[in-house]
């Protein structure tokens, strides 16, 4: 993929650079390490100066003179605007309805938008054990949406039936519970390394846009379950030079987080 004949990104640059775009107009966002964390740091830059970065440790309004690379790496607490208990920040800023975006990442995702970061295979003799929820199911039930960022989009990752639910989506968190209480739209978004697909008036998952050079057949066939189409599938712009100098020597020169 190209920008310009002597430009080329990859799949992380573009990853960050569109999953930015779309943090435009947001306010304050509950960021997990990694991409979103650089896709947030991008915003910041561009499309969002005001956006406000939350961090499961209890650091609000970030402003790290280097990239993070965990949630409680001590640069987080450099310039931060608050730093609060674990406990007030769950109790108070994501269950009091303060977070705009929760910005996840997972190991396999359903057509509704469940996380699955918990394990692979089977619970008690797993192929993969992974870290398990953190603040992530809560991030879910609270967020008013949630983007997630994959990766690979292949039939392992977007799967009919997820191996273990970690982050249960609204609808199904209703359809086990009519009683239980969801304050947000669960995910709208999910930015993968073929296109971006938002979540349609029934919930339910959708393919809305493809990156350049991919097809709609190849986002089909890379998904687990019967993937429905917009009516109108975008194409993706290309990273800019601009954004990928900013990506390549302000937010990430030594490659934390871009691979």
């Amino acid at each position: 993929m190209t920008i310009a004949a002597t430009t080329t990104f990859t799949s992380s640059e573009l990853l960050t650079v569109v999953s930015s775009r779309h943090l435009a107009g947001k306010r304050r966002v509950f960021a997990g390490v990694g991409l979103p964390t650089l896709a947030v740091a991008l915003a910041q830059a561009t499309t969002s100066p005001d956006i406000e970065m939350v961090y499961e440790s209890g650091v609000c309004g970030a402003h790290p003179p280097r990239l993070p690379q965990t949630i409680a790496d001590s640069p987080l607490a450099t310039g931060a605007e608050a730093i609060l208990s674990m406990s007030a920040l769950f109790g108070y800023v994501l269950q009091g309805g303060y977070i705009d975006v929760g910005f996840l990442g997972a190991a396999q995702i359903d057509r509704w938008g469940s996380l699955n970061s918990t394990v692979i295979g089977d619970y008690e003799q797993p192929t993969v054990r992974l870290p398990g929820s953190g603040g992530a199911a809560e991030v879910m039930a609270n967020s008013a949406e949630v983007f997630v960022v994959l990766r690979r989009h292949d039939p392992h990752s977007f799967v009919d039936t997820l191996d273990f639910c970690t982050s249960p989506s609204p609808i199904r968190a209703r359809r086990l519970d009519p009683l239980v209480r969801t304050r947000g739209r669960g995910v709208t978004t999910v930015i993968t390394d073929l296109g971006v697909l938002t979540a349609g008036a029934d919930g339910e998952l959708e393919l809305t846009a493809v990156h350049q050079g991919v097809q709609i057949e190849d986002v089909l066939a890379a998904t687990g379950w019967p993937l429905k189409v917009g009516a109108d599938v975008a194409v993706t712009r290309a990273p800019t030079a601009s954004e990928l100098g900013l990506l390549r020597t302000e937010i990430d020169p030594t490659r934390v987080y871009l691979r």
